[in-house]
Protein backbone atom coordinates (compact mmCIF):
# COMPACT_ATOMS: atom_id res chain seq x y z
CA UNK A 1 0.00 0.00 0.00
CA UNK A 2 1.32 3.49 -0.86
CA UNK A 3 0.82 6.93 -0.18
CA UNK A 4 1.20 8.91 -2.44
CA UNK A 5 0.40 12.88 -3.06
CA UNK A 6 0.58 15.18 -5.75
CA UNK A 7 3.89 16.53 -5.09
CA UNK A 8 5.85 13.62 -6.65
CA UNK A 9 5.12 11.93 -9.87
CA UNK A 10 2.74 8.89 -9.43
CA UNK A 11 4.70 5.55 -9.91
CA UNK A 12 4.37 4.33 -13.85
CA UNK A 13 3.20 1.21 -12.36
CA UNK A 14 0.13 2.98 -10.92
CA UNK A 15 -0.93 5.13 -13.70
CA UNK A 16 -3.88 4.28 -15.76
CA UNK A 17 -5.58 3.20 -12.27
CA UNK A 18 -8.79 3.14 -11.47
CA UNK A 19 -9.74 6.14 -8.87
CA UNK A 20 -11.43 5.88 -5.58
CA UNK A 21 -12.50 9.96 -5.46
CA UNK A 22 -14.08 11.45 -2.32
CA UNK A 23 -13.07 12.21 1.48
CA UNK A 24 -13.82 8.92 3.09
CA UNK A 25 -13.57 10.47 6.86
CA UNK A 26 -14.83 7.32 8.86
CA UNK A 27 -14.90 4.96 5.87
CA UNK A 28 -18.44 4.13 6.72
CA UNK A 29 -20.41 1.65 4.55
CA UNK A 30 -21.41 3.82 2.08
CA UNK A 31 -17.62 4.94 1.39
CA UNK A 32 -16.61 1.48 1.66
CA UNK A 33 -19.24 0.58 -1.57
CA UNK A 34 -17.44 3.55 -3.23
CA UNK A 35 -14.53 1.89 -2.68
CA UNK A 36 -15.22 -1.57 -3.35
CA UNK A 37 -16.64 -0.67 -6.68
CA UNK A 38 -13.42 0.69 -7.70
CA UNK A 39 -11.75 -2.36 -6.40
CA UNK A 40 -14.30 -4.63 -8.37
CA UNK A 41 -13.36 -2.34 -12.06
CA UNK A 42 -9.62 -2.68 -10.94
CA UNK A 43 -9.96 -6.19 -11.04
CA UNK A 44 -11.99 -6.72 -13.78
CA UNK A 45 -9.92 -4.43 -16.20
CA UNK A 46 -6.68 -5.39 -14.40
CA UNK A 47 -5.90 -1.78 -12.78
CA UNK A 48 -4.73 -1.17 -9.85
CA UNK A 49 -7.06 0.96 -7.43
CA UNK A 50 -5.97 4.28 -6.35
CA UNK A 51 -8.11 5.97 -2.84
CA UNK A 52 -8.05 10.03 -3.21
CA UNK A 53 -8.41 11.32 0.16
CA UNK A 54 -8.16 15.16 1.62
CA UNK A 55 -6.04 16.28 4.59
CA UNK A 56 -6.67 18.82 5.67
CA UNK A 57 -10.74 18.02 5.47
CA UNK A 58 -11.95 20.74 3.30
CA UNK A 59 -14.06 21.80 5.79
CA UNK A 60 -10.92 22.82 8.24
CA UNK A 61 -9.89 25.04 5.55
CA UNK A 62 -13.06 26.74 4.99
CA UNK A 63 -13.84 26.99 8.62
CA UNK A 64 -10.69 26.68 10.81
CA UNK A 65 -12.23 27.38 13.62
CA UNK A 66 -14.84 24.59 13.83
CA UNK A 67 -14.96 22.22 16.71
CA UNK A 68 -12.64 18.93 16.21
CA UNK A 69 -14.76 16.53 13.91
CA UNK A 70 -12.47 13.96 12.77
CA UNK A 71 -13.01 10.27 12.67
CA UNK A 72 -10.02 8.70 11.27
CA UNK A 73 -6.71 9.87 10.52
CA UNK A 74 -4.31 9.66 7.56
CA UNK A 75 -3.25 6.29 9.15
CA UNK A 76 -6.22 4.81 10.09
CA UNK A 77 -7.70 5.39 6.34
CA UNK A 78 -4.24 3.95 4.95
CA UNK A 79 -5.33 1.02 6.52
CA UNK A 80 -8.85 0.75 6.00
CA UNK A 81 -7.93 1.47 2.16
CA UNK A 82 -5.40 -1.20 2.25
CA UNK A 83 -7.58 -3.89 3.46
CA UNK A 84 -10.53 -3.25 1.34
CA UNK A 85 -8.33 -3.93 -1.97
CA UNK A 86 -7.07 -0.52 -2.83
CA UNK A 87 -3.07 -0.68 -3.96
CA UNK A 88 -2.61 2.77 -3.06
CA UNK A 89 -3.87 6.43 -1.25
CA UNK A 90 -3.58 9.48 -2.99
CA UNK A 91 -3.57 12.29 -0.53
CA UNK A 92 -4.30 15.53 -2.16
CA UNK A 93 -3.45 18.52 0.44
CA UNK A 94 -6.25 20.88 0.65
CA UNK A 95 -5.29 24.05 0.59
CA UNK A 96 -6.20 27.31 -0.66
CA UNK A 97 -4.74 26.68 -4.33
CA UNK A 98 -6.38 23.43 -4.53
CA UNK A 99 -9.81 25.52 -3.42
CA UNK A 100 -9.39 27.74 -6.30
CA UNK A 101 -8.88 24.88 -8.85
CA UNK A 102 -11.54 25.36 -11.28
CA UNK A 103 -13.79 21.73 -12.48
CA UNK A 104 -12.21 21.57 -15.35
CA UNK A 105 -8.66 21.55 -14.15
CA UNK A 106 -9.37 19.18 -11.60
CA UNK A 107 -10.49 16.57 -14.11
CA UNK A 108 -7.95 17.13 -16.81
CA UNK A 109 -4.86 18.41 -15.46
CA UNK A 110 -4.73 16.86 -11.69
CA UNK A 111 -6.96 13.16 -11.95
CA UNK A 112 -6.04 12.93 -15.89
CA UNK A 113 -2.69 14.20 -16.34
CA UNK A 114 -0.86 14.39 -13.25
CA UNK A 115 -2.41 10.69 -11.81
CA UNK A 116 -3.25 9.47 -15.11
CA UNK A 117 -6.33 7.93 -13.71
CA UNK A 118 -8.07 5.61 -16.80
CA UNK A 119 -11.48 6.10 -14.47
CA UNK A 120 -12.98 7.46 -11.35
CA UNK A 121 -15.51 6.52 -8.97
CA UNK A 122 -17.53 8.56 -6.46
CA UNK A 123 -20.59 8.84 -4.43
CA UNK A 124 -23.40 10.27 -6.42
CA UNK A 125 -23.76 13.54 -3.87
CA UNK A 126 -19.66 14.09 -4.89
CA UNK A 127 -19.12 17.89 -5.48
CA UNK A 128 -15.53 19.22 -6.35
CA UNK A 129 -13.72 22.05 -7.94
CA UNK A 130 -13.63 25.89 -7.08
CA UNK A 131 -17.20 27.11 -5.92
CA UNK A 132 -18.35 23.32 -5.67
CA UNK A 133 -19.49 23.71 -9.56
CA UNK A 134 -18.88 20.27 -10.48
CA UNK A 135 -21.04 17.32 -9.24
CA UNK A 136 -21.35 13.71 -11.01
CA UNK A 137 -22.71 15.28 -14.11
CA UNK A 138 -20.05 17.44 -14.73
CA UNK A 139 -17.20 15.03 -13.56
CA UNK A 140 -18.90 12.25 -16.46
CA UNK A 141 -18.83 15.26 -18.69
CA UNK A 142 -15.13 16.41 -18.18
CA UNK A 143 -13.98 13.15 -17.63
CA UNK A 144 -15.05 11.94 -21.22
CA UNK A 145 -12.63 14.77 -22.51
CA UNK A 146 -9.99 13.28 -20.56
CA UNK A 147 -10.55 9.98 -21.56
CA UNK A 148 -11.48 8.92 -17.96
CA UNK A 149 -14.52 7.17 -17.14
CA UNK A 150 -16.42 8.46 -14.61
CA UNK A 151 -19.32 6.38 -12.46
CA UNK A 152 -21.12 6.64 -9.34
CA UNK A 153 -22.35 4.85 -6.41
CA UNK A 154 -25.70 5.36 -5.14
CA UNK A 155 -26.24 5.77 -1.33
CA UNK A 156 -26.29 3.17 1.47
CA UNK A 157 -29.24 2.59 2.93
CA UNK A 158 -29.64 1.92 6.94
CA UNK A 159 -32.62 1.51 8.65
CA UNK A 160 -33.92 3.35 5.61
CA UNK A 161 -31.45 6.37 5.63
CA UNK A 162 -28.09 7.20 3.73
CA UNK A 163 -25.25 6.41 5.22
CA UNK A 164 -23.10 9.21 6.02
CA UNK A 165 -20.27 10.29 8.22
CA UNK A 166 -23.07 12.63 9.95
CA UNK A 167 -25.18 10.18 10.99
CA UNK A 168 -21.73 8.50 12.43
CA UNK A 169 -20.75 11.59 14.66
CA UNK A 170 -24.35 12.26 15.65
CA UNK A 171 -24.67 8.56 17.14
CA UNK A 172 -21.43 9.32 18.86
CA UNK A 173 -22.01 12.57 20.43
CA UNK A 174 -25.04 10.96 21.70
CA UNK A 175 -22.98 8.13 23.24
CA UNK A 176 -23.94 5.65 21.30
CA UNK A 177 -21.33 3.61 19.75
CA UNK A 178 -23.34 0.57 18.74
CA UNK A 179 -24.91 2.70 16.11
CA UNK A 180 -22.03 4.55 14.89
CA UNK A 181 -20.17 0.46 15.24
CA UNK A 182 -23.14 -0.49 12.61
CA UNK A 183 -22.55 2.46 10.14
CA UNK A 184 -18.68 1.85 10.13
CA UNK A 185 -18.90 -1.50 10.04
CA UNK A 186 -16.20 -1.55 13.22
CA UNK A 187 -15.99 0.46 16.06
CA UNK A 188 -15.15 4.00 16.12
CA UNK A 189 -11.50 3.98 17.32
CA UNK A 190 -9.27 7.15 18.56
CA UNK A 191 -5.49 6.22 17.35
CA UNK A 192 -2.38 8.32 19.28
CA UNK A 193 0.47 8.11 21.17
CA UNK A 194 0.58 7.40 24.80
CA UNK A 195 1.66 10.53 26.56
CA UNK A 196 3.11 10.97 30.32
CA UNK A 197 -0.11 11.86 32.15
CA UNK A 198 -0.21 12.91 36.29
CA UNK A 199 -0.28 9.13 36.73
CA UNK A 200 -2.82 9.22 39.73
CA UNK A 201 -4.21 5.96 38.10
CA UNK A 202 -1.04 4.48 39.50
CA UNK A 203 -1.50 5.11 43.27
CA UNK A 204 -5.56 3.98 43.04
CA UNK A 205 -4.67 0.70 41.04
CA UNK A 206 -5.35 1.57 37.48
CA UNK A 207 -2.79 2.83 35.42
CA UNK A 208 -3.35 3.95 32.09
CA UNK A 209 -2.56 4.69 29.11
CA UNK A 210 -3.47 8.44 27.80
CA UNK A 211 -4.26 10.36 25.06
CA UNK A 212 -4.95 13.46 23.66
CA UNK A 213 -8.09 13.47 21.15
CA UNK A 214 -6.34 15.78 19.05
CA UNK A 215 -8.60 16.38 15.62
CA UNK A 216 -10.77 13.55 16.58
CA UNK A 217 -14.30 14.37 17.40
CA UNK A 218 -15.20 14.25 20.68
CA UNK A 219 -17.96 11.60 21.38
CA UNK A 220 -19.89 11.85 24.52
CA UNK A 221 -17.77 11.94 27.52
CA UNK A 222 -18.08 9.40 29.83
CA UNK A 223 -16.99 5.60 30.52
CA UNK A 224 -16.78 3.20 27.98
CA UNK A 225 -15.81 -0.39 27.54
CA UNK A 226 -12.74 -0.49 25.05
CA UNK A 227 -10.57 -2.83 23.01
CA UNK A 228 -7.16 -2.02 22.52
CA UNK A 229 -5.09 -2.86 19.57
CA UNK A 230 -1.02 -2.16 20.37
CA UNK A 231 1.71 -0.92 17.80
CA UNK A 232 2.87 -4.62 17.99
CA UNK A 233 -0.76 -6.08 16.77
CA UNK A 234 -1.77 -7.13 20.04
CA UNK A 235 -5.69 -6.57 20.66
CA UNK A 236 -6.52 -6.38 24.57
CA UNK A 237 -9.86 -5.52 26.36
CA UNK A 238 -9.87 -2.35 28.30
CA UNK A 239 -12.27 0.36 30.08
CA UNK A 240 -11.77 3.87 29.21
CA UNK A 241 -12.30 7.33 30.56
CA UNK A 242 -12.85 9.74 27.55
CA UNK A 243 -13.53 13.21 28.98
CA UNK A 244 -12.16 16.11 31.62
CA UNK A 245 -12.11 14.17 35.03
CA UNK A 246 -14.45 15.94 37.17
CA UNK A 247 -13.16 14.83 40.01
CA UNK A 248 -9.74 16.23 39.41
CA UNK A 249 -8.67 20.24 39.17
CA UNK A 250 -8.02 21.25 36.32
CA UNK A 251 -10.13 19.90 34.28
CA UNK A 252 -8.03 18.29 31.46
CA UNK A 253 -9.95 16.70 28.25
CA UNK A 254 -8.09 13.22 27.98
CA UNK A 255 -8.75 9.49 27.13
CA UNK A 256 -7.56 7.66 30.11
CA UNK A 257 -7.69 3.75 29.32
CA UNK A 258 -6.51 0.85 31.56
CA UNK A 259 -5.99 -2.33 29.80
CA UNK A 260 -7.24 -5.91 31.34
CA UNK A 261 -4.56 -8.27 32.36
CA UNK A 262 -1.07 -6.61 31.03
CA UNK A 263 1.33 -4.76 32.13
CA UNK A 264 4.08 -2.83 30.38
CA UNK A 265 5.61 0.25 29.31
CA UNK A 266 3.35 1.96 26.53
CA UNK A 267 4.79 5.70 26.59
CA UNK A 268 5.80 7.27 23.79
CA UNK A 269 3.73 4.34 21.76
CA UNK A 270 1.16 4.37 19.50
CA UNK A 271 -1.81 2.66 20.60
CA UNK A 272 -5.88 2.75 18.97
CA UNK A 273 -8.32 2.37 21.24
CA UNK A 274 -11.94 1.57 19.64
CA UNK A 275 -15.13 2.67 22.00
CA UNK A 276 -17.34 -0.15 21.97
CA UNK A 277 -20.14 0.24 24.42
CA UNK A 278 -21.10 3.70 26.41
CA UNK A 279 -21.23 2.26 30.42
CA UNK A 280 -22.34 5.67 32.14
CA UNK A 281 -21.69 9.51 32.00
CA UNK A 282 -18.95 11.28 33.47
CA UNK A 283 -19.16 11.87 37.65
CA UNK A 284 -17.55 13.74 40.32
CA UNK A 285 -16.26 11.96 43.47
CA UNK A 286 -16.09 13.32 47.02
CA UNK A 287 -13.31 11.00 48.05
CA UNK A 288 -10.86 8.91 46.26
CA UNK A 289 -12.37 5.45 47.68
CA UNK A 290 -15.75 6.52 46.17
CA UNK A 291 -13.80 6.89 42.96
CA UNK A 292 -11.95 3.49 43.47
CA UNK A 293 -15.39 1.28 44.38
CA UNK A 294 -17.01 2.92 41.35
CA UNK A 295 -14.14 2.26 38.79
CA UNK A 296 -13.94 -1.27 40.35
CA UNK A 297 -17.62 -1.23 39.02
CA UNK A 298 -17.17 -0.12 36.09
CA UNK A 299 -14.32 -2.77 35.26
CA UNK A 300 -16.79 -5.50 36.04
CA UNK A 301 -19.40 -4.03 34.12
CA UNK A 302 -17.00 -3.36 30.66
CA UNK A 303 -15.12 -7.19 31.07
CA UNK A 304 -19.37 -8.70 31.19
CA UNK A 305 -20.26 -6.03 28.45
CA UNK A 306 -16.59 -7.65 26.07
CA UNK A 307 -17.47 -10.79 27.05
Amino acid sequence: MERLTLDTPVPEALRGAILALGNFDGFHLGHQAVVGRAVQRGAHERRPVIVATFDPHPVRHFKPDAAPFRLTSLDQRERLFGQAGADAMMVFGFDGQLAATSAEEFVASLLGQRIGAAGVITGNDYTFGARRTGNAAVLAELGARAGIVAETVAPVLLDGEAVSSSRVRAALTAGDPGAATRLLTRPFAIECVVGHGDKRGRTLGYPTANVPLGPYLRPKYGIYAVRVRLDDGSEHKGVASLGIRPTFDPPVEMLETFIFDWAGDLYARTIEVALVAYLRPELKFDDMGALVTQMDADSAEARRVLG
